[in-house]
């Protein structure tokens, strides 16, 4: 007998804003740090968060269907994962991202059609603005910004540690550090590795404080860098992560270039990102993510690791592979 057709697949995709609105909510209010500390009733959670009595026992039970929470005689507490990695004391904290999507990305999204007809970003740049310039003029705005990238690639960085060969080499360079959480993971993992963590000369307070906070100091350093109109620092291994996304095609060349005219012989470029798979077919987040960039820039996209391996070979790298590293992201690394 043929296989009967349904439309549950769609409808489960056309809905799941739903759901992941509920879970961007749960994260904006701290739900899952205050469960932290304890399994909590549901009074209890509606006083601490100041929640409506009409909806909180929804929304709750709600977060316990999506498998976010767990509900057992009467208390919610969290689950291993959300209790890992949704706790804002935790260094594994990873809703920084989530706080962004619910502060600032899931509006913009819902203008995803006219981003589609028209080519033009959807953002804070439909007001005259543009995304860099709004974060980073807004102090608050940008620690956010920045505790999301480190929360983007926490998981990333650790898998970067272990597979890539960090014993043939001394020194890295981080282009667009954020507070600095690849680099700290870098040097609490290879005791011998020294680095330069490279962004806008606004990032080195917050990413001093972090680096600091490590007490890795003495071995992690912070260079003011305007990748447009400075050369980049020296090291061994330069880093581009969620980098190159951002950019047009020609500023993405410009910045492969700039990485091989500052790397040593035999030195590497690292790239990762959500890279698409070369057949465009399995890697939904990173197509997903490129949409992501058409909401966000006027000229940024992502790409498949073949693409990425191209403009390497263009720029002068010998050698260049893909390698999968953590969830849905890749890196391309290139040695000159």
């Amino acid at each position: 007998m043929a296989q009967e057709v349904t439309p549950d697949a769609i409808m489960q995709l056309g809905f799941g804003y739903w759901g992941s609105k509920t879970l961007l909510s749960a994260v904006e209010l701290g739900l899952f740090t205050e469960l932290a500390k304890g399994a909590l009733a549901l009074e209890d959670i509606r006083a601490r968060l100041n929640l409506h009595e009409r909806s909180v026992r929804d929304f709750l039970d709600a977060l316990v269907a999506l498998g976010m929470l767990r509900r057992e005689q009467g208390r919610y507490a969290n689950t291993p994962a959300t209790e890992l990695y949704l706790d804002r004391a935790k260094p594994t904290y990873m809703g920084g991202m989530l706080e962004m999507m619910s502060a600032r990305l899931f509006r913009f999204w819902a203008d995803l059609t006219e981003g589609l007809k028209t080519g033009a970003p959807q953002n804070e740049a439909k007001r005259g603005g543009d995304l860099f310039d709004t974060l980073y003029s807004d102090p608050g705005r940008l620690e956010q910004f920045l505790s999301a990238m480190t929360g983007l690639s926490l998981g990333i960085a650790h898998a970067l540690a272990g597979k890539f060969p960090w014993s043939q080499h001394r020194s890295f360079v981080d282009v667009g550090v954020a507070q600095g959480g690849l680099p700290v993971v870098l040097a609490q993992a290879h005791k011998h590795l020294t680095g330069i963590g490279a962004d806008l000369r606004i990032v080195r307070p917050i990413f001093e404080r972090y680096v600091a906070s490590h007490g890795l100091q003495d071995r992690l350093k912070f260079a003011a860098l305007d990748f447009f109109n400075d050369p980049l620092p020296k090291g061994d291994v330069v880093i581009m992560g969620h980098i190159l996304h951002d950019w047009d095609l020609p500023t993405k060349k410009m910045l492969l270039g700039k990485a091989y005219d500052t790397l040593p012989r035999d030195g590497s470029l690292i790239v990762f990102e959500a890279i698409i798979d070369d057949e465009r077919r399995a890697n939904a987040f990173g197509l997903l993510m490129s949409l992501n960039m058409l909401i966000e820039t006027r000229g940024g996209f992502d790409y498949t690791g073949a693409d990425c391996a191209a403009w390497m070979r263009e720029a002068g790298f010998r050698e260049t592979r893909v390698e999968h590293l953590s969830g849905p992201d890749s890196m391309v690394v290139g040695v000159k």
